[in-house]
């Protein structure tokens, strides 16, 4: 069984939080990860690589571009976990 929508968003948080010091509550669905949380594309690999390891999906890299906001990201992850 999956995790649900807020214990993904629980675990991208940390991840966010480890690699660019934003605080998790910073973390939230509607926010965009360049615009909002200012997350640069080598951030981001990071960010990616470390929630596949963390949620046990894999995210392909021509997918990452289309993960805009972090509820792009938790859906994605949410179904991939299946």
């Amino acid at each position: 069984m999956g995790m649900n929508e807020q214990e993904i968003l629980a675990g991208l948080a940390d991840i966010v939080n480890e690699e660019t010091g934003l605080d998790t509550d910073d973390v939230q669905l509607d926010k965009s990860f360049t615009e909002d949380l200012d997350i640069d594309s080598l951030s981001m690999m990071t960010i990616v690589v470390n929630a596949e390891e963390k949620f046990g999906v894999k995210i392909p890299d021509d997918e990452v571009k289309n993960l805009k906001t972090v509820r792009d990201a938790v859906t994605f992850i949410s179904s991939a976990q299946g």
